[in-house]
């Protein structure tokens, strides 16, 4: 089932199923909520909807020119120099990396669930919503926090509530104080009355925190959002799924060696903003004999995003169009109809850790030419994910190990 111009917003299912309503008060760029979210249900009877990204390139493939103007953006917005720009896990972490690149002088660092033996941890907070909630913050160059005078910029692609990136103040205040802090979002969906908590916490703690985000307003959700939830996922259950593409799909191929030892892959334990650029224009010269041309899509492995986006931009010249997607470990339950805005999901072994079950939603009707999965763990690992993807691959599964 392909979206026709007379489908209803991919929000629709969902909104209209538990009882959602929106307020929308800024909106810079005149984007619209259509223009930047969709909404699927969470397959957690403890939460009930997600906001899905249309620009994000996490639960939903992008035009990586899409997924750059949202970062470059919400980047226009922020007033700071040299600033220690501070990614969330999963989602964010491209999106980060990208604000990073945008801001004169800027250092990049994400927070993340899969900490480096070798760094020094600064900081663990909990995400109080999220199905995975801690959070380890390391800086291989710890001395990137501690001057004072430096804004702190943190990024992260939706706020409801405001606590993680709160708490992730408090900690970071705790460690250096500074005095500015900048949270940077692509969608601020705090209620009036969360927005005013937000302020009298940050007040009692004694710092400036500054808000920026591309649409700023209000979800209301009523207050039996969970039994509602509940009802909607056991009618969408009888939704038949969507169906594979036809065909054995393509060859599965695995590069290996093609990253620098040593050079970090993103912002895991911080990184100067720019500063891989290189390494990525020799990457795509070693990925693009390998693919035919056609459509492709170029997939990221949960945290690591930052390195697919860059590489997908290089790659473009070499194939009639590309998209961007990342693997993830949030569990939305997927449903075939119109106005809904995961279609599918696939279920495979999280190559950087086998026994735990990681996801990709929002795969097409329609093959791609080419699949592009850059993962950071043991080629073999990917193998099971490699052939989850042959068929939405005509030509070639390309796994690029780095």
């Amino acid at each position: 089932m392909t979206a026709q111009a007379t489908d209803p917003p991919a929000r629709a299912v969902v909104e209209l199923g538990l009882g959602l309503g929106w307020q929308v008060d800024d909106d810079p760029y005149g984007l619209g909520l259509d223009g930047l979210l969709g909404l699927a249900l969470r397959d957690n009877p403890k939460r009930a909807q997600l906001v899905v990204s249309r620009v994000l390139g996490k639960h939903l493939p992008v035009d990586p020119a899409a997924a750059r103007l949202a970062g470059d953006s919400l980047a226009a917005l922020i007033d700071a120099d040299a600033p220690l720009v501070l990614g969330f896990c999963e989602t964010a972490t491209g999106l980060g990396h990208v604000v990073a690149q945008a801001l004169t002088g800027a250092h990049y660092v994400h927070t993340t669930r899969r900490p480096d033996p070798t760094v020094p941890v600064l900081a663990g907070f909990d995400e109080e919503h999220s199905h995975a909630v801690a959070h380890t913050l390391q800086l291989r160059r710890p001395a990137e926090l501690a001057d004072p005078r430096r804004t702190v910029v943190l990024v992260d692609d939706e706020l409801t509530t405001g606590t993680t990136a709160l708490n992730t103040v408090a900690a970071l205040h705790a460690l250096h104080p500074h005095d500015r802090y900048v949270v940077a979002t692509l969608l601020d969906l705090r209620p009036p009355a969360v927005r005013a908590a937000f302020a009298a916490r940050a007040a009692a703690m004694g710092v400036a925190v500054d808000m920026v985000s591309l649409l700023a307003g209000s979800l209301d959700v009523p207050p039996d959002v969970a039994r509602r939830a509940g009802l909607l996922r056991a009618r969408l259950a009888e939704v038949a799924p969507a169906t594979l593409p036809p065909g054995p799909g393509g060859r599965v191929v695995e590069l290996t060696g093609t990253w620098p030892r040593g050079v970090p892959v993103g912002g895991r334990t911080g990184v100067a903003a720019g500063a891989l650029d290189a390494h990525v224009t020799e990457l795509a010269a070693q990925v693009t004999p390998q693919l035919s041309g056609g459509p492709l899509l170029v997939l990221g492995t949960e945290e690591l995003m930052w390195l697919p986006l860059q590489l997908a931009e290089a790659l473009a010249p070499a194939c009639s169009s590309v998209r961007y997607h990342s693997t993830t470990r949030s569990p939305v339950l997927a449903a075939n109809l119109p106005g809904y805005a995961v279609r599918r999901a696939l279920l495979f072994p999280a190559p950087d850790e086998p026994g735990r079950t990681s996801r990709l939603h929002g795969l097409p009707d329609e093959p791609y030419a080419d699949v592009v999965v850059v993962v950071d763990a043991p080629h073999a690992a990917a193998r099971p994910l490699a052939q989850a993807l042959r068929p939405w691959a005509s030509a070639s599964v390309v796994v690029v190990t780095v």
